[in-house]
């Protein structure tokens, strides 16, 4: 489960639209923004080097921060982020204002295992992942980095549902009033059939009955 484990130091910035947004960026930083949980929305700004290092780490949006504005220390989960789509570099964040006892709505990560023992697999199947991520609702203080689907025992065309996975506690899919396929062994394109067992060879024919007689004609 992900814990508090990230520490990050920002500053309150000006707000005023694009321009102020512009402005920031030209000193080196990354505007974001702190909101939820009942109060109003902070404008922060960020070190650019470190939210870029941090965005492209990997597991981003599950990770707590605690994000100390000027001396006030907040605990916030990411929530989205945009970049720059010729750079690819950070342009602004989302954090999303935790609280104890809250519950929140997160992508949780679906970790595979025992490919190497599936049959299907084995056999020359392709594992075919319907979802990457489950979206499930979580407390805010435990949330999953991920859950495991085990794949073990399933042959070509056998499916992975949710019900089959164990969930963490007190997590619980937002979509609970159905059994979703996660993943599927697809069979490989060469697979044939095997070929039906041969029909039974037809009875022999019965011998044909000899015409009777025709009697002699009478004198």
């Amino acid at each position: 489960m992900s814990k508090v484990v990230k520490q990050l130091k920002a500053s309150t910035r000006p707000t005023g639209g694009k321009g102020a947004a512009r402005a920031v960026r030209r000193q080196g930083l990354i505007p974001a923004v702190i909101y939820g949980a009942g109060e109003a929305p902070v404008a922060i700004s960020l070190d650019h080097k470190t939210a870029q290092t941090l965005i492209f780490a990997g597991h981003f949006l599950t990770t707590q921060f605690e994000i100390d504005v000027d001396g006030a220390k907040t605990r916030v989960l990411p929530r989205d982020y945009q970049l720059d789509p010729v750079k690819d570099t950070p342009l602004h964040i989302d954090f999303l204002r935790l609280k104890a006892g809250q519950q929140i709505r997160v992508d949780v990560p679906v970790h595979f295992i025992n490919g190497e023992t599936s049959p299907g697999i084995k056999r020359g199947g392709t594992l075919n992942i319907v979802r990457h991520t489950v979206e499930m609702l979580v407390p805010a203080d435990n949330i999953p980095d991920g859950i495991t689907a085990d794949l073990a025992g399933l042959d070509i065309n056998d499916s992975l549902h949710i019900s089959a996975v164990k969930l963490p506690e007190n997590c619980k899919p937002l979509i609970a009033d159905r059994d979703f396929t996660i993943a599927t062994i697809a069979a490989p394109s060469g697979l044939k059939d095997e070929p039906a067992p041969a029909a039974a060879a037809a009875p022999a024919a019965a011998p044909a009955k000899a015409a009777p007689a025709k009697a002699a004609p009478k004198k």
